[in-house]
């Protein structure tokens, strides 16, 4: 058996979501500083900006395949960058948006890594949440924000809370039980949109969201309905928002005992 190299590490980074706008110092400096860099990234024209600042950049893209499972695609990258990690080399997995979010490979590798005695840590990044709230200034600690990967509600009993906004990931997708499509169609959507309507009217607005990768494109921000999102264009990188439904509910009985509580302490003071 081939004995491991102790002195190889990982770090994951983020390279946030937009071209040259998002990437950190310190992520940029692991970037320079690693043997081997590993790309997970979402376009081809920011994989090659990443090669302008390192000489030996390994796209992970070719591992995804349509008809494939997307957890073997994921299984062989974490191979890929830990055979590089057990042959002593310093090694940087740069994934768009941040490392850790809608990303198994390097939670994994990290985990590994981890596992087998070596130095592994992930870097966070701009991911396509905090943009989402920028563009569409939205305050999650308003009224309160719930996030879910979309096929969830199909797959399991999740309970909604419609005075809060939903935010739902990876819509394009909804209902895929293989793991091996880039899409699913307006079938899948609408048995979506009748989990949905439970809580909310058909009527109700809902904003498609997409941030862009580039400083030349534009988020796209579009609006419809609720009955209408079967139909809409909907694909990978699309996010969908629903505003609340309801007002807060006041739990008066709740707010009577905090009173009491106020009034103790200030007789205490």
């Amino acid at each position: 058996m081939k004995e491991l190299d102790p002195t190889g590490s990982l770090v994951c980074v983020g390279l946030g979501m937009t071209l040259g706008s998002h990437l950190g110092p310190l992520a940029r400096s692991y970037i320079e500083q690693a043997d081997v860099v590993f790309a997970g990234l979402s376009d081809g024209v920011v994989e090659l900006w990443l090669q302008r600042m390192h000489h030996d950049v390994r796209s992970l893209q070719p591992y995804y395949r349509e008809g494939k499972s997307r957890m073997q695609t994921y299984r062989q990258m974490v191979e890929a960058i830990l055979a590089e990690v057990r042959a002593g080399k310093k090694v940087c997995g740069v994934f768009y948006g941040h490392p850790g979010v809608f990303a198994w490979a390097p939670h994994k590798a990290i985990e590994v890594a981890r596992g087998e005695g070596y130095a592994a840590r992930m870097e966070p990044g701009i991911s396509a949440e905090d943009c989402l709230y920028a563009d569409l200034g939205i305050d999650p600690g308003r009224v309160g924000c719930q996030h879910y990967e979309a096929s969830q509600l199909l797959f399991y009993r999740r309970r909604i809370d419609p005075t809060a906004y939903l935010v739902l990931w990876q819509v394009g997708l909804v209902g895929d039980q293989s793991l091996a499509r880039f899409s699913t169609g307006p079938a899948y959507r609408q048995l979506l949109v009748e989990v949905l309507a439970r809580d909310y009217p058909l009527d109700h607005p809902l904003t498609i969201y997409r941030t862009p990768t580039l400083p030349i494109h534009a988020a796209r921000i579009e609006q419809c309905t609720l009955a209408g999102l079967p139909q809409a264009e909907i694909d990978m990188a699309d996010t969908v928002v629903l505003p609340p439904a309801r007002p807060l509910e006041v739990d008066a009985a709740m707010r009577a005992r905090l009173a009491e509580l106020d009034q103790a302490e200030s007789v205490r003071a």
